[in-house]
């Protein structure tokens, strides 16, 4: 079973080095790793030309941005069966591809697979839904983040695995491209599972301790894809509108006044602010 790893980069170098490092280490061998390039300045030529013999690598510029557009133009040239979207700063462990391959075994009606994301740790999460307990998940416990998700094409709606170009970095509404994707896929039928057995190293920048632009800017993509399904009259989706756009960001910032921690309420309240903001600017 050939794996296809779709990574769309731009503005990283050392980071994508290491991730094409921890593919040299592992087990399974049965992959192809697509890079989409979207530098102008040949920032990471010399890298992947170091890696040119080691796997089956294919090196494709382009001259667009957008993180959503490179992954959709990145699957139009896989050949594997499952497919993933590496982030051009995270690492796999070295047996990622040969757990993934055994649970698509498995599990024979599994369509999506979802990985933990840690923080460069065996044992600390790092970004995402993370979970110490391995399950299978619907859409209203969606697991992971993107870069954690592989998909079976022979098990998926084919007509719906393509990235909707509004969201994700360069995109916008930077962030929630991996939800919006899971989310329609689990609509129309997949079966998702989750475990913490598979490990996908990542730095956390999911913390207050960064500031807030980050969150803000991110949280708009969340607001956004909620208003895109209630736009299409999903009554699941009032279940995130409870959630994301009330419930939890009020909890966090009570809970941040409590603890008498500023930087936290902060955090908190423009996560709140970025969700609104993406929910009520969506399709004008």
């Amino acid at each position: 079973m050939t794996i296809s790893l779709v990574l769309a980069t731009l503005g990283r170098d050392l980071e994508v080095a290491d991730f094409l490092k921890s593919l040299l280490l592992q087990t399974y061998k049965n992959f192809e790793i697509i890079i989409i390039d979207q530098n102008r300045d040949g920032k990471i030529d010399a890298i992947v030309e170091q890696f040119a013999d080691c796997f089956d690598l294919k090196h494709v510029k382009v001259d667009f941005t957008g993180n959503a557009r490179a992954r959709d133009y990145g699957i139009g040239l896989a050949k594997g069966r499952i497919i993933a979207f590496p982030d051009d700063d995270c690492t796999y462990d070295k047996e990622v591809l040969e757990k993934v391959v055994g649970e698509f075994g498995k599990r024979k009606n599994l369509s999506i697979l979802v990985a933990g994301s840690y923080d460069f740790s065996s044992s600390r999460f790092s970004i995402g839904v993370n979970s110490r307990k391995a399950r299978y998940f619907s859409r209203f416990r969606m697991m992971g983040v993107e870069f954690t998700q592989f998909f079976d094409r022979d098990r998926i709606d084919v007509q719906q695995f393509h990235l909707d170009h509004d969201f994700g970095i360069g995109s916008k509404y930077s962030g929630a491209e991996g939800f919006e994707l899971l989310y329609r896929l689990l609509r129309a039928g997949g079966t998702a599972f989750y475990t913490p057995e598979i490990k996908i190293y990542h730095p956390d920048k999911d913390h207050y301790k960064l500031g807030t632009g980050r969150m803000l800017m991110y949280s708009t993509g969340i607001g956004a894809y909620i208003r895109k399904f209630a736009n299409q009259h999903d009554v699941f989706i009032l279940y995130y509108i409870v959630r994301k756009m009330f419930i939890a960001p009020i909890l966090k910032m009570i809970l941040a006044l409590v603890l008498l921690n500023p930087k936290r309420l902060a955090y908190s309240f423009y996560n709140l602010v970025g969700i609104w903001r993406g929910f009520l600017e969506y399709g004008r």
